[in-house]
């Protein structure tokens, strides 16, 4: 005999309200990784400890309830390719933030909205008609001008930034397509676990302890972050609509911008004044033409 279970009621505000606490969250994520590499701590430990800590908090919050039962999914492939794609996001993310600031990293994440309607066509079998296929190229202007490629200022972990956001777009395609398939909870404990095992034997091999009481903060906020944060996100969309919600998640780079200059003394240069706009009002016509159609596009950067 199952279970049904009713929606609850729409509350825009609180929605909205959940998921800007969200987005200070995924900023705390890139936060720490950043810290930690500061401090010593190698870049696959880094990458662990986000999921090992999201992995254990999924696990003592759900399995007393759940048991077993949070382990079984209906389509495993799906779980197994949402884990990789994520991952892939994770990793190529938590690497450029060592290099670039957090403003540079969170504004190329924003291509990822562009990337992900243009995938759409091949593997959704979604149509994107001229205006939208504009609105991308005109995303990827911007973001030229916020790398400067082939100039003094170009650093080649820009790339890494570009890979995360395709990777987080595949993401989003396999998470719709398994849409349905398994609870929140068990979609958050495969994320977890496959990244862990995966990166276990990476971890180990050069495992460094914080030195300091700062070290230890961001040792254990990166996974803590990491699972609020998506909590957060999945209870805001039960509150609000998709389409609601969508457009607050470029507030992001507001936080990134704070935390960049209070925390790391970093200041935004004037090609990310000139290209962040750009790409920015190219995912929001998206966003506003993808509505006008009836088939909103999520625009939350979930690559952290």
């Amino acid at each position: 005999m199952s279970t049904a279970f009713a929606p609850p009621p729409e509350r825009r505000l609180m929605g909205i309200g959940l998921a800007l606490v969200a987005y200070f969250m995924f900023t705390g994520i890139d936060s720490s990784a950043k810290w930690l590499g500061l401090v010593g701590i190698p870049f696959m430990q880094i990458v662990f400890l986000r999921y090992v800590v999201h992995l254990g908090l999924v696990s003592v919050i759900n399995l007393p309830q759940q048991g077993l039962g949070l382990l079984r999914t209906g389509n495993m492939r799906l779980q197994i390719l949402r884990s990789i794609t994520l991952l892939g996001a994770s990793i190529g993310n938590f690497i450029a933030v060592q290099y670039l600031p957090l403003t540079v990293t969170g504004a190329i994440a924003f291509t990822m909205p562009l990337i992900l309607c243009a995938l759409s066509v091949p593997l959704l079998g979604e149509k994107v008609g001229w205006r939208r296929w504009t609105a991308i190229g005109v995303g990827f202007v911007g973001v030229l001008i916020i790398v400067r490629p082939g100039s003094d200022a170009f650093h080649p972990a820009s790339l890494l930034c570009l890979f995360a956001a395709f990777s987080s777009a595949f993401y989003f395609i396999f998470t719709r397509k398994a849409s349905g398939v398994d609870s929140p909870a068990t979609s958050q404990f495969y994320l977890g676990i496959f990244a862990t095992v995966a990166l276990l034997p990476f971890a180990l091999a050069n495992w460094v302890w914080p030195s300091s009481i700062d070290g230890w903060v961001a040792f254990f906020a990166i996974g803590v972050f990491g699972f609020v944060g998506h909590q957060l996100i999945t209870v805001a969309y039960g509150f609000a609509p998709a389409a609601v919600i969508a457009p607050f998640s470029y507030l992001q780079i507001i936080f990134m911008a704070l935390a960049g200059w209070l925390i790391f003394a970093q200041f935004p240069d004037t090609s990310l004044y000139l290209g962040a706009p750009i790409v920015i009002g190219s995912g929001l016509y998206i966003w506003l033409r993808e509505r006008k159609l009836a088939r909103p596009v999520s625009l939350v950067a979930e690559q952290r």
